[in-house]
């Protein structure tokens, strides 16, 4: 049973999920730790309990285990990333050093300069 903070999360989760781009993966821990608050068995946990209405919206099959492969729904997993143009190697692993997503990077925030002394009037 999910709460309140899950879903919450999960929408986090699925917010990061949807910028991955066609013909690209991520790895459960890259979704995880752009997320923040959470690690990468709860991006698992989400993808799963994505409803089915929403999977279109949510590119799930592009976010894979961090040796490159694919979750127990494999077969349509697989199918969906060949049809984006994801290669497999012998073994049924993606190479990620060739599709992995060149997220962007999690403290992409501008520096903000500070005073180097306090004003105090």
């Amino acid at each position: 049973m999910s709460t309140e903070s899950d879903h919450i999360l999960y929408a986090r989760i699925y917010d990061i999920v949807r910028q991955v781009p066609e013909g690209s993966v991520a790895t459960y821990g890259e979704i995880a730790a752009l997320v923040g608050d959470c690690d990468a068995r709860t991006v698992g946990y989400a993808l799963n309990d994505l409803p089915g209405s929403r999977q279109s919206e949510v590119p799930w099959q592009r976010v894979i285990n961090s040796q490159g492969g694919i979750s127990t729904r494999g077969e349509e997993q697989r199918r969906l990333l060949e049809a984006e143009g994801i290669e497999f190697d012998p073994k049924g692993r993606v190479p990620l050093a060739r599709f992995r997503w060149p997220r962007p990077e999690q403290d992409a925030a501008p520096e903000v300069e500070e005073p180097s002394q306090l004003r105090l009037f």
